[in-house]
């Protein structure tokens, strides 16, 4: 069975695996359909992500097939077309009898920690998987992407009252994007890249952009665009630690700083940065399970347009060559899609 594997920094290669065996209790085989790129498989790729060990298969924003069902499944069914929450979470330790799936002390992501799907065919938990009959499969690729938005956005408690700031444009900002702007809060977008933001103007029609630039600072354009006051709420999508060591400088006083954007450097910033207005640091991993219906009933009825998001398309056959070019911002790459099944 044919599966792309990321073997080394910057080396993708395909492989041949053994067929997976028929579903066991409470399990699934799914076929892969498509494979959405994120942020996640470009850092793993580059050999930044901390909970990446080589090699791995990737892939975990994943649209797939239900193609049989072991004993006990009942959430779906063969020929289900489902997403998949790649979290697998173990129920028993303190976080998960908290709610907190997401901070599950033996958490296992798919495609990051284990092997994922890009292959042709895998074993998943059935309870990972949500289905839909409305959706395609390009669509269903998406929901995980836009889950990581969905949870940042809730860990701000953002509401139509506040002023937010969104640092870093890419698929992880613009998925959170997507939910604070359910919320009614003036949102500002900041990133280094004038495609991304044109994208965002085009797209959400907002004009409240800050192009980071050698010519004018962040700051400055923030506190124009703010008479002085700054944000609220700040989240950080960017992944990168000088952005997320000079966020601190963008929130309001007694306002919010939180962290999507993951990196392995440590962050530095002085105290007083933080102490001085009182801001609250928040962190936001993952997604939780109730998410993903979420999104998918926000797809179905047209609330969330994923159609804009796929920038960039390849297949089983071309990845190996085309992948090093996802990870080139002048490419102008938001989300690229991989067809592992048609």
């Amino acid at each position: 069975m044919r599966a792309i594997q990321i073997f080394e920094p910057k080396r993708l290669k395909e492989i041949s695996i053994e067929a997976p065996d028929s579903p066991g209790p409470g399990q699934a085989l799914v076929r892969t359909h498509r494979m959405g790129v994120c942020g996640t498989d470009i850092s793993c790729y580059l050999g930044k992500f901390p909970f990446f060990a080589f090699p791995r298969i990737p892939g975990h924003e994943l649209g797939v097939e239900v193609l049989a069902v072991g004993p006990g499944v009942e959430n779906v069914k063969v020929s289900d077309a489902c997403s998949v929450e790649p979290y697998l979470h173990c129920g028993e330790c303190y976080a998960c009898r908290k709610g907190a799936s997401n901070c599950c002390a033996n958490l296992k992501v798919i495609g990051v920690m284990m092997d994922g799907g890009l292959c042709e065919k895998f074993l998943i938990r059935a309870d990972k998987l949500h289905p839909s009959k409305k959706l395609t499969m390009d669509q269903l690729a998406l929901v995980e992407t836009l889950a990581i938005g969905c949870h940042a956005s809730q860990r701000s408690g953002a509401t139509k009252n506040d002023r937010v700031l969104i640092i870093g444009a890419g698929p992880i900002g613009i998925a959170t994007l997507e939910f604070v702007r359910l919320t009614g809060a003036a949102i500002t977008v900041m990133d280094m890249n004038s495609t991304r933001l044109e994208f965002v103007r085009q797209t959400y029609s907002i004009d409240r952009l800050i192009e980071v630039s050698p010519e004018k600072s962040g700051i400055e354009q923030a506190r124009e665009l703010t008479g002085g006051d700054l944000y609220d709420i700040v989240i950080d999508a960017t992944g990168n630690r000088y952005s997320m060591s000079g966020a601190f400088q963008f929130v309001a006083p007694t306002g919010k700083l939180v962290y999507v954007g993951i990196t392995q450097d440590e962050i530095v910033f002085k105290h007083p940065a933080l102490h001085r207005p009182e801001v609250t640091l928040l962190a936001s991993r993952n997604a939780l399970p109730k998410d993903f219906p979420y999104i998918i009933g926000l797809i179905e009825d047209g609330t969330i347009q994923t159609d804009p998001w796929i920038t960039h398309r390849t297949d089983l056959d071309h990845v190996v060559n085309d992948f090093d070019s996802f990870t080139r911002p002048e490419n102008g790459v938001l989300k690229a899609i991989i067809d592992v099944a048609v």
